[in-house]
């Protein structure tokens, strides 16, 4: 899994525009819109989510339009899959302590 991909998912912002484009595409100025960015910040977030490729961009007209690339994610839950086990193990544990209680 690369680092620049940790690195563009470790930023609240970033993680923010990943959650609006996970419900569609759509353009820079829909995005400052809805996260109340400058768009000058919009698009520093998005080059760095596009170079580590977690968005593509195409452009419609005068707009560009930024949509979620899946594969980096799915990368992303491939490595996190064994840890997520191990907290399900660990909750199991405890919902078994609280039901003998």
């Amino acid at each position: 899994m690369s680092e620049v991909v940790w690195g563009a998912v470790s930023d609240p912002r970033r993680r923010a525009v990943l959650d609006v484009l996970r419900e569609g595409s759509c353009a820079v100025g829909e995005l400052v819109e809805r996260l109340r960015m400058t768009q000058p910040q919009a698009s520093k977030h998005l080059r760095v989510l596009r170079e580590a490729g977690l968005v593509s961009v195409r452009v419609a007209a005068q707009r560009r339009v930024y949509s979620l690339e899946s594969a980096p994610l799915a990368d992303l839950d491939t490595w996190l899959a064994p840890y997520r086990e191990r907290w399900g193990t660990a909750l199991d544990r405890l919902g078994d302590h609280l039901e003998d209680r």
